[in-house]
């Protein structure tokens, strides 16, 4: 099913806007979601990520170059909920469009500069240091990018279709880290080990600007959204948003911080730290264990929207807590399919924990920003969203890392991920069913 195919039911919008633009919106939004998980796709790659840890770190016999790549990746997490802070209240009062403008290509910039930096062999420890830097600005403006793209999708989708035009936010995510998994797996084929090491494993890094500057030119041609417009004409917009989200809207806003509890230990599991999880702890080779992720990958993008459209019918609850349950039943079998040793269960295993995973991405592009009213949608959103992002998804590879090393269990991952399921559990059962709520109503009860 394409986005063409959709029918355009409208909302309840006086004048609901064509199909053509709520397309350009769809393309538009999840462009943004693309471009952060190509980042992603290439820094968690098994080869990059033990190239990082060493060429922008002093020598280390230790053999925790994989390590220090991981705390990068969780210390760029530590602005991600300034950036929700200061971009989700002013995408409530300025708009959507002009945020995730800047959003796009603060992300893609970022990412292309660590392609450029000098390492610790030319600069010192001026190099761990750069690059830290580097990753604490796209973590400020991925702090404003999701919730805005999220915000974007649901105020322009017909309301009858709203899960199946949110699936293709994180079909945006999947394709992004497909492509940057990919693009290094194919260089590391081409170029060998040495050309990796020397110079190769900059281009993917590199790449990702002119990814930012078409997105950027996308999300200059399409117009803000219905939702807001409306609000604006009518004056409503609010003029301390930042004050009136944590005044009105902190028990969803906590209620959404567990929820994601789930979706990022799964999320960062999964896309994150499964790759050097295959190859450091289960003596996968390299190539391998990228050609399971990568498969994988492309079966959650074959169902993702299918199953995003089925929600419109049965409803976002009964997706989200089928993943919640089977997380809590089902990760530590999927773990010990992994442990045998063989490429069948190593992939099986992984294909579990994608499966549930899938349920999830399919459905939070159409619940979270329905979780909110108009006014502080934006705000509220990026603030819990990303909140919960630092605390769990940033540190969840150095934590399960960590973990596995000092316990010397494998099955690490698995009692991480039944733990977030049991969290999660709650919070869905009570949050309200929004699936054929227009959303100029959702979130008001």
């Amino acid at each position: 099913m394409s986005l063409k195919d959709a029918d355009a039911e409208p909302g309840t919008q006086d004048g609901p806007p064509p199909p053509e633009a709520v397309r350009k919106a769809v393309v538009a939004s999840a462009m943004g979601n693309c471009i952060e998980w190509f980042d992603f796709g290439v820094f968690s790659a098994g080869v990059i990520t033990s190239i990082v840890g060493t060429v922008f770190f002093p020598p280390d016999e230790g053999g925790s170059a994989t390590l220090r790549s991981f705390a990068l990746i969780a210390a760029a997490f530590v602005a991600r909920p300034f950036g929700g802070m200061f971009f989700g209240p002013l995408g409530d009062r300025i708009g959507r469009k002009r945020v995730l403008a800047t959003t796009i290509i603060l992300m893609s910039g970022s990412t292309f500069v660590i392609g450029i930096l000098p390492g610790y062999a030319t600069i010192g420890m001026a190099a761990p240091l750069a690059l830290l830097a580097v990753r604490l600005v796209q973590g400020f403006s991925t702090g404003g990018e999701y919730g805005g793209a999220a915000t974007m999708i649901a105020e322009y989708a017909p309301t009858k279709r709203r899960g199946f035009y949110g699936s293709f936010l994180e079909l945006g995510t999947l394709s992004g880290y497909v492509a940057g998994a990919g693009l290094v797996l194919g260089m590391h084929v081409l170029l060998g080990d040495e050309a990796m090491h020397a110079w190769g494993w900059r281009i993917p890094f590199l790449i990702a600007l002119p990814l930012g500057i078409v997105g950027l030119y996308v999300r200059t041609r399409i117009e803000d959204t219905p939702t807001f417009q409306k609000m604006e004409q009518a004056g409503e917009i609010s003029q301390a948003p930042l004050r009136e989200t944590l005044l009105n809207a902190w028990p969803m806003i906590i209620k959404l911080i567990c929820i994601v509890f789930l979706l990022n230990i799964a999320d960062y599991t999964l896309l994150t730290f499964m790759p050097s999880y295959l190859t450091a702890y289960l003596d996968v080779p390299e190539v391998q264990a990228q050609l399971i992720t990568i498969a994988v990958e492309l079966a959650m993008i074959a169902v993702i929207v299918p199953l995003g459209a089925l929600s419109d019918r049965i409803g976002r609850k009964p997706l989200l807590i089928t993943a919640a349950i089977g997380f809590v039943v089902l990760s530590w079998p999927a773990f010990a399919f992994m442990q045998t040793n063989s490429g069948f269960g190593v992939a099986a295993g992984y294909a579990m924990i994608g499966g549930l995973l899938v349920l999830m991405l399919a459905v939070i592009g159409s619940t979270f920003p329905a979780m909110f009213p108009s006014k502080v949608r934006y705000g509220a959103f990026a603030i819990g969203y990303n909140i919960s992002t630092s605390l769990f998804g940033g540190t969840c590879a150095v934590l399960v890392g960590w973990l596995i090393k000092e316990t010397g269990s494998n099955y690490v991952p698995a009692y991480y991920l039944m733990l977030a399921g049991l969290v999660a559990i709650g919070p869905l059962l009570v949050i309200p069913e929004t699936a054929g709520v227009p959303i100029e109503e959702a979130g008001k009860a």
